[in-house]
């Protein structure tokens, strides 16, 4: 059970905390390079005050959840879900264009040193790590929503797996191919986000904002083995409960949780085909 408890925390903030420890090895390998360590302090200060700002996010949207009650409750849990669905599904299709994002980023602080912007290099690691932290808060929330097993545990294992996998990159011990990583991880989240939409609607359903059709099309969840233990797929069997917990899976769920978690899918699928299209021409033209 506990790598069931944790493994969808864990693939949240390891991808996120490893999209930031690549931007920050990408900023401090060139300032490196190009022997320009004295910068590294303002990289430093500014990973720290993204860090600080992030939690305090953390604990304001704590904060905020926890002041719903009853309806209020499920249509802010509902909206929550299908924004970090939303934000998911943004955040993969960006990824997929970021062939340059190193010579992007380098391009970024050559500029802010060249100009003595001392203010423009924080704000450009501040914006960059801020951005992971945020994303990271408002995806854990809304993993918390649909499953009380996500935890703080899985969140930390995630982010010192990161870090360290970004340190073991950049001091050359360690090769990856990211682009299959990402792939890989990608899919994992979209399946993920697609389970958070099933759960929004599930939510806002309760909630009366939309109608479930059919209450349950199918209902294994009252199922009980005659030992007392649950079924390998009721939600809290052994298989139910770890896809609950990264894939938002429901024992028994409504029509509109089934449609609305296809109808996600068949949208991410033409997105991604259509932006890998994109990526084929854009490359066809570089050659020509």
């Amino acid at each position: 059970m506990w790598g069931e408890k944790i493994f969808s925390s864990f693939i949240i903030t390891f991808r996120e905390a490893l999209e930031a420890a690549l931007i920050i090895g990408i900023i401090l390998g060139y300032l490196a390079k190009t022997k320009q360590e004295k910068y590294n302090k303002i990289v430093y200060v500014a990973i720290a005050a993204a860090i600080m700002a992030s939690i305090i996010g953390a604990i304001t949207f704590n904060s905020f959840a926890g002041g719903f009650e009853g309806v209020n409750e499920q249509i802010f849990e509902g909206i929550t879900m299908l924004i970090g669905a939303v934000l998911i599904t943004t955040m993969i299709l960006w990824m997929m264009k970021q062939k340059n994002i190193a010579s992007d980023l380098k391009h970024g602080v050559e500029t802010e040193i060249h100009e003595s912007q001392r203010s423009g290099l924080f704000l450009l690691v501040f914006i960059s790590i801020l951005r992971e932290g945020i994303e990271t808060v408002l995806f854990l929330g809304a993993a918390s929503f649909v499953s009380s097993e996500n935890n703080i545990l899985g969140a930390l294992l995630g982010i010192a797996a990161a870090i360290l996998l970004g340190y073991l990159m950049f001091v050359g011990s360690m090769k990856i191919d990211l682009k299959k990583f990402f792939n890989i991880s990608s899919i994992l989240l979209i399946l993920f986000a697609a389970g958070l939409v099933a759960h929004g609607m599930h939510e806002l359903a309760e909630a009366k904002i939309v109608p479930e059709i059919i209450e349950h099309v199918w209902d294994i969840n009252p199922s009980v083995n005659a030992d007392g233990s649950y079924p390998a797929l009721h939600e809290n069997g052994i298989i139910g409960s770890f896809l609950k917990g990264l894939f938002g899976y429901n024992g028994n769920p409504s029509l509109i949780e089934i449609i609305s978690y296809v109808i996600y899918l068949v949208i991410v699928f033409i997105l991604w085909k259509r932006t890998e299209r994109e990526m084929n021409l854009k490359r066809l033209k570089q050659i020509k």
